[in-house]
């Protein structure tokens, strides 16, 4: 329908081609099948979520697909694809300004953008953005002609990256003393890294339990003959039983630079000029030998230190995509640059909505979530975002989605299957809580999170059959004291307890 000058108009606006959006104009489309609903996407191809499986209350497993945006339009025949950016949003005039040249009327507009990589440095071709694991698929066939590359960042991207890399050096700077800080602790990274190296299969050496508090981080009860690294795995003095710096925890490939960041890159030219020592790469303890290769790029580090390689890898988390909306709309920004959104998933402009990475959740959370810029929680808030369109669109009263109750998130690092729920690295808590642990080398990574003798959080890696009791524990908040160690003792089983 053509409204006044020629504009499209519809019921309701989705921009954005992503999980997010997809996922809310394909909602939308189901409960509103003769309105028409307008996709507004800058590619040609949308992002979808398929083989879709609900593993437990809060956990789901999907994959996610490109398709050329007509298969969508299959799909659903109310869905029209607008294949173009959006260059400005009036929201006082309930207007879109495509790049295209034309306009576009809703009622209801939910913004999708999701996010763009937090590049180091913009505008260098030798800095690479990585922002989810389909860009770090594509990466790997640029890396054919690469002999060094530099990866920095530490989070659930760049641990696949490093771990994914083969027949070439990688320079890693992280700014933690401990890889993977976004999904693990020290604990969980050390029982990750024999990975890296792994060709033998060593033989598992249970250490049962272990239990750590944080303040003075005395030990109770651990069982004799357990890891002395263990014991010291996750109070503040860690990362003392771990060798991250030398080569013998690592491939011969990847050296860790720790609680370090980018200071400067300087292209060839430049660092000639600068007359300063690059370094080769590290053989062991001791080495600082000066490289004699000369580096398309350099890359200086806080901790002094220069490499020279082929790129550098921008893994360092994503930016919200708020540019375009901004400009002549009143929205409230979150601190991490976001649109606020309160738990209808409403901005704080009427009629529009936002979900996934674009958005800001300025709720009031529950005790155990959080947000975290991940595509099921990109999912989940399209899905809900569309569900409080249709309610304030038909005037009814809708209850916060389930999914927001507790955090849960399941992925696959390094071949393990690995879980994380609710408080899982105790954001938040302050320093009265404790940790206990169960760890099997090579099989298992069991932690769990407890404050006051309830389970806030957990981290499971492997094969572990614990995330459905360990969901309905964190959401039930059942008293625990009473079990003490013997929770994760591997003896008893716990879903006999509390089935």
């Amino acid at each position: 329908m053509a409204g006044p000058g020629g504009a499209a108009r519809a019921r309701f606006a989705v921009v954005g081609g992503g999980i997010a959006g997809v996922t809310c104009a394909e909602q939308l489309a189901a409960e509103f099948p003769s309105e028409d609903i307008f996709l507004m996407t800058a590619s040609p191809v949308i992002k979808a979520v398929t083989n879709f499986k609900q593993v437990s209350k809060t956990l789901e497993e999907f994959d996610v697909e490109e398709q050329p945006s007509s298969l969508l339009e299959k799909r659903y025949p109310n869905i029209r694809v607008i294949q173009s950016g959006v260059k400005q949003l009036k929201s006082d005039e309930h207007k879109i300004y495509t790049e295209d040249g034309k306009e576009y009327i809703y009622e209801k507009l939910c913004l999708c953008a999701g996010a763009k990589p937090k590049l180091i440095v913009e505008g260098n071709p030798y800095v690479l953005g990585i922002r989810d694991t389909d860009s770090a698929q594509a990466f790997q066939k640029n890396l054919a002609q690469a002999e060094r590359i530099v990866v920095v960042g530490n989070g659930g991207i760049a641990l696949e990256l490093v771990y994914e890399i083969q027949g070439c050096e990688v320079i890693w700077a992280i700014k933690d003393k401990a890889i993977g800080n976004t999904f693990f602790d020290a604990g969980a990274a050390e029982f990750l890294l024999p990975k890296l190296t792994a060709e033998s299969r060593e033989t598992p050496i249970e250490c049962k339990r272990t239990k750590y508090t944080l303040e003075g981080n005395e030990e109770k009860g651990r069982p004799r003959g357990a890891s002395d690294k263990l014991g010291s795995a996750l109070g503040p003095d860690w990362h003392e039983g771990l060798h991250l710096k030398g080569t013998k925890e690592f491939s011969h490939k990847v050296h860790i630079e720790v609680l370090c960041e980018v200071k400067k890159i300087h292209l060839q030219q430049e660092f000639i000029q600068l007359q300063q020592t690059s370094l080769t790469f590290p053989k062991g303890e001791k080495n600082v030998e000066a490289d004699e290769v000369l580096w398309p790029v350099y890359v200086e580090l806080t901790n002094g230190k220069i490499y020279g390689c082929n790129f550098i890898v921008s893994a360092t988390g994503v930016v919200p995509n708020v540019e375009p909306f901004l400009d002549g709309n009143n929205f409230a920004v979150g601190e991490d640059g976001g649109l606020k959104v309160d738990k209808h998933m409403h901005t704080s402009l009427p009629d529009v909505y936002a979900a996934g990475d674009i958005c800001t959740a300025a709720w009031e959370p529950s005790p155990v979530w959080h947000q975290m810029r991940l595509w099921t929680q990109a999912r989940q808030m399209g899905w809900y975002a569309a569900k409080c369109m249709a309610a304030d669109a038909l005037g009814e009263p809708i209850d916060m989605d389930f999914s927001f109750e507790l955090f849960a998130h399941i992925t696959k690092f390094f071949n393990y299957k690995v879980v994380v729920l609710g408080k899982y690295n105790a954001q938040g808590l302050g320093s009265d809580h404790e940790l206990m642990l169960r760890c099997t080398k090579g099989h298992e990574y069991v932690k769990v999170v407890m404050q006051n003798g309830r389970m806030m959080g957990a981290v499971l890696i492997g094969e572990t059959d614990l995330e459905e009791t360990f969901e309905n524990l964190i959401l039930n908040q059942m008293d625990l004291s009473a079990y003490g160690e013997d929770l994760l003792n591997p003896d008893i089983d716990i879903e006999d307890y509390f089935d």
